[in-house]
């Protein structure tokens, strides 16, 4: 085996283990702040017992640890290079004519390499559990009754109030901007047991806590079918609520995404979080290698300069500013002032040029 490829493998594979330990703490901190956070919601409801809450915590974990990922790649690297900088494993690799290029490409592979595999792979488990949690979360710590589910043939729809009267609602398509559904049908239950009619009408319209339906039929048990022109029918729902009632996008795994982006657009609603998510994927892995860079700005100082500590804490900051960078950003993104997908890639964009051209200055300028 050559020189390069030994020092190759030497680094992705320390560039690994710091990463996976920093990872790892990290993971292991937000666990236990978020089961204690559970513990107080959960502390007046009777079904939130401490191994439920424990279930609750283990399962938001993945979801948790996908958005720790870019700190835990940034920090790993900078514990990487500042300790091979303290060993003077870096010096003699310069004084051997290795540029700080070629000990940055097998730590900028590696960390691409981890962004694919979390996409691919950790993603789909981390949406499955998230799913779960975000339905055990709603029952035992909200008591959620609203549920809505997608199929190609429309969208499914429940109400009820405290009365125990609810409702179950399909629609073909949905019009956002005046809360209208088309093509719709209403099933009326009283204790989600006994069926109390059903109306099947063109339109129903939201409108101050009321549903407008018209031009339809109605029918009631033992009753024969009955036409009207326009019927109220009281509801608790509002668009808000029915856009928020979506699969979010992190419960939907990056193949899944696509196919219920072009399902949510069919059926007349927005899919702007769920582009937002689905291209802020796709970003991961170069995102992972400019954290890399960053890091390597930080860290790759070398003692006798001094101002390590400094260089450190800048570092530190760096990471998060950049997530209150891409907070900042994704929200523009959502509120159509830039593209969706421009929001996306804009914070991955930036960490790239501020990271490569800061090396530059460092090492060629």
């Amino acid at each position: 085996m050559t020189p390069g490829k030994t020092l190759t493998l030497y680094i992705a594979a320390r560039f690994l283990a710091w990463c996976a330990g920093v990872f790892g703490a990290m993971v292991f901190i937000v666990f236990l702040l978020d089961y204690i956070e559970l513990i107080r919601r959960g502390v007046e409801r009777p079904d939130a017992t401490m191994l439920v809450l424990l279930q609750l915590a283990a399962l938001k974990q993945p979801q948790m640890a996908e958005q720790i990922m870019p700190f835990a790649i940034l920090f790993g690297t900078m514990m990487l290079f500042w300790q091979m900088t303290r060993s003077n494993e870096l010096v003699v690799a310069r004084a051997a004519g290795v540029s700080a290029w070629q000990f940055l490409a097998p730590a900028v592979a590696t960390a691409f390499a981890v962004g694919v595999f979390s996409i691919t792979v950790f993603n789909p488990i981390a949406a499955i559990t998230q799913a779960r949690y975000e339905n055990l979360e709603s029952r035992i710590l909200h008591s959620s009754s609203e549920q809505m589910s997608f199929a190609r043939s429309g969208f499914w729809l429940r109400q009820s109030d405290e009365t125990g009267s609810a409702a179950v609602i399909h629609a073909n398509r949905m019009r956002m901007a005046d809360a209208r559904l088309e093509g719709v049908t209403f099933l009326t239950y009283v204790n989600d047991t006994h069926l109390t009619g059903r109306i099947d009408a063109k339109t129903a319209a939201l409108d101050s806590g009321n549903w407008i339906i018209a031009d339809g039929f109605r029918w009631a048990p033992g009753l024969p079918q009955e036409p009207f022109k326009r019927l109220v029918l009281s509801t608790n729902l509002t668009p808000s609520k029915i856009q928020d009632g979506f699969a979010a996008p992190e419960t939907m795994s990056f193949w899944q995404l696509p196919g219920f982006i072009a399902l949510l657009e069919s059926s007349g609603f927005s899919a702007q979080r769920h582009r937002l998510y689905f291209d802020a994927l796709l970003a991961r892995p170069f995102l992972l290698t400019a954290m890399v860079l960053l890091a390597a700005v930080c860290s790759l100082r070398m003692q006798r300069r001094g101002g390590v500590t400094l260089m450190i804490a800048v570092g530190i900051g760096s990471g998060f500013a950049l997530y209150f960078f891409s907070d900042v950003v994704f929200a523009l993104g959502l509120s159509d002032a830039i593209p969706v997908s421009l929001a996306a890639w804009i914070p991955t964009g930036v960490s790239w040029l501020v990271g490569a051209s800061l090396l530059f200055h460092l090492e060629d300028g």
